[in-house]
């Protein structure tokens, strides 16, 4: 919930969306840096922004010299107050103050290396070469009179340019995101340094505020769950059974068969230790394999589970036997989920979740929604699960998406071969991305190295900057044939996929938390891929990251013992010709492949 409007101080900085992924990131970690923050449409007129101490231009999917593309109003730039552009928005700045912007030959994603070139107040303690993410494929190519170029990378010329005089920055990187390495040190140089804001504002100690917020969306009315276990749902729910009372609210977990193995029971466990009478499981596992049978295309597939979540979600409310009354939705719904599904102005879809289907955004026009964590990020989220006294073995948990198993199983129309591509393989597997803030379907390259090369990362990075028909690069552990012999098949949905993706998964999950693995990733997603040969269809690939927030993340290698293990178990499983690493970090690459 956002503050109530008599609780937050007036802004002291704006962050203008032009619709990029990282938005509402911006504003969050300049709140963690203690100056209140807000987001304002990027054409906000320049008059209502009088009075502000900073305006920060968000990044953007579109280019600047595209019809159509976002705009701000060219008077901010007078206001004299200090503005900061970050990636969409340092290239609105040189394209509005007669700078140059143009299409790069290469684009730039995920890890970089900035070189500062000259001193700046923005850089203050964070000069020399340092860690950055980028996300673009325009650049800058001629800053704008009175600007300086402040800092470069190998493929970007113009990588942070300013002009100290009118206080104007730009910079082509992301240092909103935690993979930035001087990241916080930037943006308090901002805040502080060149903006001269004040700390006002204190992101600990939310769940009073929070559940104020309940109240007043509740109304008088009950609120019923449709709970997963996991993180978000468990302490959305918690909040409200301690905002509303045991009698108001339900809690009810549909089984919808595409579940982990043993999640059924440990999500029962967990809601009987929150309260008696509250928690209830209804098993729906026919009716969605049946609507899900045959579907291959990734955003049909969410649909098709947001849609029928929805669907069952109605049939049991209206049939009284859980809440009598008038009653509410509550979801846990955070940020990433209403970003990704295009929940900014002008932001990409880069896929839909199925807390943001066209029935729920039917509900939440109709005011029968309440999300109390909409406005937190899943560390915000596990804070907040602290404070409320949760345990840490659920607030621990990895993420697990909604659609469940269903996104981590590929299907393919046809069968096609892998075929060469430079120094590996294309395969004809589509998997989801984000570049340049954009969505993207586009095939994985396996490359054709070692399991154990010390370089597989940084290989990725360069192959997926310079091949623009990829999005994703992995590399074999371990198979039962060679790659170039591998083909897909046609595949879709069906019992015998699924369970086993369902006991891959199980042994990969097993295996993780005895060798304490899992305590060094923030999600390890298996992904169940129609790779293979006849009589082993299947291939497995594992996706350890490292992440924060979810909005970025950095792929991470496996040691060697564990990666030796899992490489053996999986393939001795029935119907699995391979087990692959995926290399990718997000961006390029989303955390799931779907």
């Amino acid at each position: 919930m956002s503050p109530s409007p008599e609780a937050s101080p007036q802004a002291q900085v704006v962050v203008l969306d032009t619709g990029g992924q990282y938005c509402h990131l911006i504003a969050r970690k300049i709140r963690e840096l203690g100056v209140y923050s807000e987001i304002r449409p990027s054409e906000t007129p320049a008059s209502e922004l009088r009075g502000v101490r900073g305006i920060v231009i968000s990044g953007g999917p579109a280019s600047v010299y595209e019809s159509g593309a976002p705009q701000v109003d060219p008077a901010i730039f007078s206001l004299g107050c200090p503005v900061l552009g970050l990636c969409y928005g340092h290239q609105t700045i040189a394209w509005h103050l007669g700078g140059e912007v143009q299409r790069g030959d290469r684009g730039e994603y995920g890890l970089a290396w900035l070189e500062t070139l000259r001193p700046s107040p923005l850089f203050g303690g964070a000069e020399g070469r340092q860690q950055i993410w980028m996300s673009h494929r325009d650049a800058v190519t001629r800053v704008p009179a009175g600007f300086e170029v402040l800092g470069s990378t190998d493929t970007c010329a113009i990588a942070a340019m300013g002009d100290p005089a009118r206080r104007i920055y730009g910079l082509q990187f992301h240092p909103e995101v935690v993979h930035t390495a001087n990241g916080r040190r930037i943006l308090a140089n901002f805040l502080f340094r060149i903006c001269g804001c004040t700390q006002d504002w204190d992101p600990r100690r939310q769940a009073e505020r929070i559940q104020d917020g309940i109240r007043r969306t509740a109304a008088g009315r009950n609120v019923f769950f449709f709970v997963s276990g996991g993180v978000d749902s468990t302490v959305a729910f918690t909040l409200c059974l301690r905002a509303l009372g045991p009698e108001r609210v339900r809690a009810l977990y549909v089984d919808t068969g595409l579940m982990r193995a043993g999640e059924t029971e440990f999500v029962r466990n967990v809601f009987d230790s929150l309260g008696r009478g509250v928690f209830a499981v209804e098993d729906a596992s026919a009716r969605f394999l049946s609507a899900l049978d045959g579907v291959r295309d990734p955003e049909q597939k969410r649909r098709i589970i947001g849609e029928l979540f929805v669907d069952v979600q109605e049939q049991i409310l209206a049939s009284g036997h859980y809440l009598e009354g008038e009653w509410i939705l509550g979801q846990g719904t955070i940020y990433p989920d209403t970003i990704e599904s295009g929940g900014t102005a002008k932001a990409d879809v880069i896929k839909t979740h199925h807390n943001r289907v066209s029935g729920i955004q039917r509900l939440i026009a109709e005011n029968r929604i309440v999300e109390p964590l909409h406005s937190l990020y899943k560390d915000e989220v596990r804070e907040l699960g602290r404070e409320l006294g949760l345990p840490e073995e659920l607030l621990e948990r990895h993420p697990f998406p909604g659609p469940g198993l269903a996104i981590r199983c590929l299907c393919e129309e046809s069968g096609k071969p892998v075929e060469r591509l430079g120094d590996g393989w294309l395969a004809p597997l589509h998997s989801v991305g984000v570049q340049g803030d954009s969505r993207s379907y586009r095939p994985v390259l396996i490359l054709d190295a070692a399991p154990e090369a010390p370089d597989l990362h940084e290989r990725a990075v360069e192959r997926i900057n310079r091949l623009s028909e990829i999005n994703r690069v992995i590399v074999a552990l371990a198979s039962h044939v060679p790659v170039e012999s591998m083909t897909t098949s046609p595949a879709a949905l069906c019992r015998t996929r699924l369970d086993r993706l369902r006991r891959a998964d199980a042994i990969v999950r097993e295996a993780a938390h005895r060798w304490g693995f899992e305590c060094q990733v923030w999600q390890f997603p298996v992904i169940l891929v129609p790779l293979g040969t006849p009589e082993r269809p299947d291939s497995v690939v594992l996706r350890p990251v490292d992440s924060v927030d979810g909005m970025t993340a950095r792929a991470v290698p496996l040691p060697d013992a564990l990666r030796e293990e899992l490489s053996a178990r999986l393939l001795a499983e029935d119907g699995i010709c391979a087990v692959f690493l995926d290399l990718t970090h997000k961006p390029p690459g989303t955390i799931e492949w779907e």
